[in-house]
């Protein structure tokens, strides 16, 4: 497993090892100690699957109290993995970087508490698996608006043919989320 160079402080790029021949190949997508050692040391405790179609942008998501980290894969299929800086008081607070993971390249994404995520399929379907940190719960789920012009995303879904959820599609913008966790 080797970890890839990423922009933002915090998130971490994993390549795993592929180990293929003529029957097709073999990856260790997760082991603890190994991940340990490249920094990602948070406990896992749910897993989540999604399958989507093409120009579907989920997100971006994150949970508050508790937080969770996530630990994301594509296992079939391709995305444009976003993340967004949401720490209050962070120098890149409102950044973003994207990463493409596939079931070509394998990669694994570690998304720390303190980031929003989302995604959006570059393929006919894709799906998404991801480990979190911290139990699901309606009350700790949030969202801010995937196309929140002051962070200025730049999804590779061309705007004719992204499909969102109306959950998605009405999330406050970054600076109206921040306002109300301020108390303004």
């Amino acid at each position: 497993m080797e970890r890839l160079p990423t922009r933002l402080e915090g998130p971490i790029l994993l390549q795993p090892a592929v180990h293929g021949d003529e029957r097709g190949f073999f990856v260790e997508s997760f082991r603890q100690s190994a991940f340990a050692r490249l920094g990602v040391r948070e406990a896992f405790v749910q897993d989540n699957h999604s399958r989507s179609r093409y120009g579907v942008i989920r997100g971006l998501h994150f949970q508050a109290d508790p937080p969770a980290a996530k630990l994301i894969r594509c296992a079939r299929g391709a995305i444009a993995d976003v993340l967004v800086d949401i720490r209050p008081g962070s120098a890149t607070y409102g950044a973003w970087e994207a990463y493409e993971l596939s079931d070509v390249n394998l990669r694994i994404l570690y998304a720390p508490a303190g980031f929003a995520h989302g995604f959006a399929v570059l393929s006919d379907v894709a799906d998404v698996l991801y480990k979190q940190s911290a139990e699901w719960t309606p009350d700790a789920d949030r969202g801010i608006a995937a196309d929140d012009p002051a962070i200025g995303i730049e999804w590779p879904i061309p705007p004719a043919d992204r499909i969102l959820s109306d959950r998605d599609r009405a999330a406050p913008r970054l600076a109206d989320f921040a306002s109300a966790a301020a108390g303004s």
